[in-house]
C-alpha cells in the first residue's frame, strides 16, 4: 500500500512539475519493425529510445513494484506468436531503485523487445498495444498505452510501424472527419477564464461543509475535540494546535482532489468523459441510494475499523503529527455522514467545465467549512455553551439528507439514460418521481412518516414546520412542470430544474430533437452546407446530453425574445454533442493528435466532437459558442461559454451578425 500511494503521489508532482514548467514529459518514444526470417515467419521489433536520467522498467517486475512494460495483442487466425516477448539484456540494469525501495530491472537510453510469429495468411495484419511506465529518480509518469500496427498485405508499402503521427496524417486525418484543417478557420481566440465558477464551487462545498456540520457524525465531534486540546495543551500551545488542526482538517479533504489533476493533465478530456460515463452514471445512481437508505436510519456506513484505531493510536504521538493525525481521525469518524456529500460535490464537479481545478475548489471550501468551526471552538472553548444541544433535530437533518441523496441518484440514472437514449427516464417519468420523494419528504417534516431512529414528536418546531411547507410548495413547484406551451407543443420548462431534469423535447407526449421550436443539425458538414445554401452565419454549439449548463441557456436564454429571433432567423444552428456514445464508424475510428501533441484513437461520436472543439478552438468547456461565417471557415467573433445574462448572449449574437454583414 505505501508503495501504491508513493507513485501516486510521484505522477502527480511529476505532471505538475511538468505543468509548471509549461512541458509535457514524453522521455520515451517508440519505433516499430519487423524483419522477414522466411517464408512465414517474421520477426517484430519494439524499439524504446530513453531521454537522460529516465529508465523504462523490464517486463519481470515482482508484485508491488512499478508497472512493468508489456504487450497485447488482438486475436486473430491470420497469425500466430511464437513464444513470448523477448527482452534484450543490452542497457538493462538491474539494481536497487529509490523510488519503490526494491530491486528491480530496467532500461537506460535504449531497449529492445522482439516477438516471433509465424503468418497463417501472406496479407496478415497484427495489432495490438503496449503499457509501459517511466521513471526518473524523483518522479513517476502514469502507464501509458501505445498502439501497434504491423500490415503484411501486398499492397502495405510501410516496412515499419510507428507510434508518431505525422503532419501528413494529422492533415488527412482532419479533412476526412471534418472536411478541414485548423489553419482554415481564421480566429484570434482567446482562453475564457473559470474564476467565477471556481469560486461559485467553492461556496457551494463550503455550504456542503456546514451542512456535514449538522449532522450526527460530525456535531458530537466538536466537544470531543475541545476537550482533547484543552486537555493535552497550554493556552499558548493550544492555540497553535486549534490552528494547525483547522489547516489540516483542510489539507486532508484538498488532498482527495490531486488524483483528479492528475487524470486532467493526461488527457483533458477525461473529466468530461468520466462525467458522461454510463456505468459511472449507474454506479452513481447506485451508491446515492446506498447513501440515502443509510441515512434514512436503515444502516450505518462504517470505513474499515482497523483505519481508524491506526489513526486513534497515532495521536498520541504529540507535536504536530499528533495534530495532524486527529484531523485524519476526524474525517474517518465523520465519513458516514461526510461522504454523501463528498460524494454530491465528486460527482457535480465532474459534471462541470472546470475540470479537476474546480474539484479542488469544492473540497477546499468543504475543509474550510468544516475546519474553521473546530479550530475556533479549540481556541475559544467557552463557544460551546452558545451551542444547541444534541438531540432529535441531528438524525431530522440527517434523513432530509437522505432525501436530497434520493433525488439526486436520479439525475445520475437520468445522464446514462440520455447519453444512451434509452428512453426510461423522459421528462414526465422523472418529474413525477421527483414529485413523489419530496412530497414524502414534506409528509416526514409534518410528522406523518417516521423513520427507524426518529424520536417522538409532541409539537412541530416553527422551523421544522416552515421547512415543511416550503417543500409542500416545490412539489406544486415541480407539478407545474407538465404545463404545455401550445404554440411550440412542448412543455414549459422550470428554471430552477434547468440541468437537474431532462430537456423538456426529451418527453414521451411531446417529443422534439432541438430545443424549443429551433432547427438543429447535429452533422457538421450538412449543417454548413445548409449555411452556404441560405447564405447565413453559423452558430457553433459544443453541448452535451447530460450538460447541465447546457440546459440552463437551452431553457432559460436561448427562448427570451431577443435572443430567440437571432436563432430562428439569422444563424444556422449546428449542435455537436461531446458525450454521443453512439460508436463512429470504423472509418472515422482514427489515431490523431491532441491539441498537446499526444495521441488518442477516436471510437465515439462524442470523441469526434470533443477532439474537433480542442483541436480546431483550443478549448474543452461545454457549453462552448462559435459564431462562424456560412463556410465555417472564419470565427466572426470571441466564442463564449456557458453566459446565463440574457442581454450579454444577445449582443454576443448580434456582434457576430454584424461582423459577417460588414466582412
Amino acid at each position: 500500500m505505501k508503495k501504491i500511494i508513493l507513485l501516486a503521489c510521484l505522477s502527480f508532482f511529476a505532471v505538475v512539475n511538468a505543468q509548471f514548467e509549461g512541458k509535457i514529459e514524453e522521455p520515451v518514444t517508440w519505433e516499430f519493425a519487423h524483419k522477414k526470417l522466411d517464408s512465414n515467419t517474421i520477426e517484430l521489433a519494439f524499439i524504446a529510445t530513453i531521454e537522460k536520467n529516465w529508465a523504462l522498467y523490464s517486463q519481470f517486475i515482482e508484485e508491488g513494484g512499478p508497472i512493468p512494460t508489456s504487450f497485447t495483442f488482438e486475436n486473430s487466425n491470420n497469425f500466430e506468436r511464437i513464444n513470448a516477448v523477448i527482452e534484450y539484456d543490452e542497457n538493462k540494469t538491474t539494481k536497487h531503485d529509490k523510488v519503490f525501495d526494491m530491486v528491480v530491472a530496467k532500461f537506460y537510453n535504449k531497449a529492445t523487445f522482439k516477438q516471433l510469429i509465424k503468418l497463417n495468411t501472406p496479407n496478415a495484419v497484427v495489432k495490438g498495444y503496449l503499457t509501459f511506465m517511466a521513471c526518473d529518480d524523483s518522479a513517476c509518469l502514469p502507464p501509458t498505452d501505445i498502439d501497434f500496427n504491423f500490415n503484411f498485405s501486398k499492397n502495405a508499402s510501410a516496412l515499419s510501424a510507428t507510434t508518431t503521427i505525422s503532419n501528413q496524417d494529422s492533415t488527412n486525418a482532419n479533412q476526412q472527419l471534418y472536411g478541414m484543417q485548423p489553419n482554415d478557420i481564421q480566429s484570434n481566440i482567446t482562453q475564457i477564464k473559470q474564476e467565477k465558477s471556481l469560486w461559485r464551487i467553492f461556496a457551494l462545498g463550503f455550504f456542503g461543509g456546514l451542512l456535514a456540520l449538522l449532522t450526527p457524525c460530525v456535531f458530537p465531534m466538536i466537544p470531543l475535540t475541545v476537550s482533547f486540546f484543552t486537555k493535552s495543551s497550554g493556552q499558548k500551545g493550544g492555540t497553535t494546535n486549534a490552528v494547525l488542526y483547522g489547516v489540516f482538517i483542510l489539507g486532508v479533504y484538498v488532498l482527495l482532489s490531486l488524483p483528479f489533476h492528475l487524470l486532467d493533465s493526461v488527457n483533458p478530456d477525461i473529466l468530461n468523459e468520466i462525467s458522461t460515463n454510463v456505468a459511472l452514471n449507474i454506479i452513481f445512481f447506485l451508491v446515492f441510494v446506498f447513501f440515502a437508505l443509510s441515512f434514512f436510519g436503515y444502516y450505518e456506513i462504517r470505513l474499515p475499523s482497523s483505519w481508524m484505531d491506526k489513526t486513534s493510536k497515532a495521536e498520541s504521538s504529540g507535536g504536530i503529527i499528533g495534530v495532524f493525525f486527529m484531523a485524519l481521525t476526524l474525517a474517518l469518524v465523520s465519513f458516514s455522514c461526510t461522504g454523501p456529500i463528498l460524494g454530491s460535490l465528486l460527482a457535480g464537479s465532474l459534471s462541470t467545465n472546470g475540470g479537476a481545478w474546480q474539484l479542488s475548489a469544492g473540497m477546499a471550501g468543504f475543509g474550510v467549512a468544516l475546519g474553521l468551526p473546530f479550530a475556533l471552538f479549540a481556541m475559544f472553548p467557552s463557544l460551546l455553551n452558545r451551542l444547541p444541544k444534541s438531540g432529535g433535530w441531528l438524525n431530522t437533518t440527517k434523513v432530509v439528507l437522505g432525501f436530497l441523496e434520493l433525488a439526486l441518484a436520479f439525475k445520475f440514472l437520468s445522464n446514462a439514460d440520455l447519453v444512451k437514449h434509452w428512453g426510461l427516464l423522459k421528462i414526465e417519468v422523472f418529474l413525477g418521481i421527483w414529485i413523489i420523494i419530496f412530497a414524502g419528504l414534506a409528509l416526514y417534516l409534518f410528522a406523518k412518516i417516521k423513520f427507524p431512529h426518529d424520536s417522538p414528536i409532541k409539537k412541530l418546531s416553527f422551523f421544522r414546520l416552515s421547512f415543511g411547507v416550503l417543500v409542500a410548495a416545490f412539489v406544486i413547484y415541480l407539478a407545474s412542470g407538465f404545463r404545455l406551451q401550445h404554440e411550440i407543443k412542448t412543455y414549459k420548462p422550470l428554471t430552477l430544474l434547468s440541468g437537474l431534469a431532462p430537456p423538456t423535447g426529451y418527453s414521451i407526449l411531446f417529443p422534439k430533437d432541438a430545443p424549443g421550436n429551433l432547427t438543429a443539425f447535429k452533422n457538421l458538414q450538412e449543417g454548413i452546407a445548409y449555411a452556404k445554401s441560405v447564405n447565413k452565419p453559423i452558430l457553433l454549439d459544443f453541448t452535451g446530453y447530460a450538460c447541465v449548463n447546457c440546459r440552463k441557456m437551452e431553457e432559460n436564454v436561448w427562448p427570451k425574445p431577443q435572443v430567440n429571433h437571432y436563432l430562428k432567423n439569422e444563424f444556422v444552428l449546428i449542435s455537436l454533442y461531446a458525450d454521443d456514445k453512439t460508436e463512429l464508424d470504423k472509418t472515422e475510428q482514427l489515431q490523431v493528435k491532441r491539441a498537446n501533441g499526444s495521441t488518442r484513437r477516436l471510437k465515439t461520436v462524442g470523441n469526434k466532437w470533443s477532439h474537433f472543439q480542442t483541436h480546431f478552438f483550443q478549448s474543452n468547456t461545454l457549453p462552448y459558442y462559435v459564431l462562424l461565417s456560412p463556410n465555417g471557415k472564419q470565427v466572426l467573433n470571441q466564442p463564449v461559454g456557458y453566459t446565463p445574462d440574457v442581454n450579454i448572449y444577445a449582443n454576443f449574437l448580434k456582434k457576430g451578425l454584424d461582423a459577417y454583414k460588414t466582412k
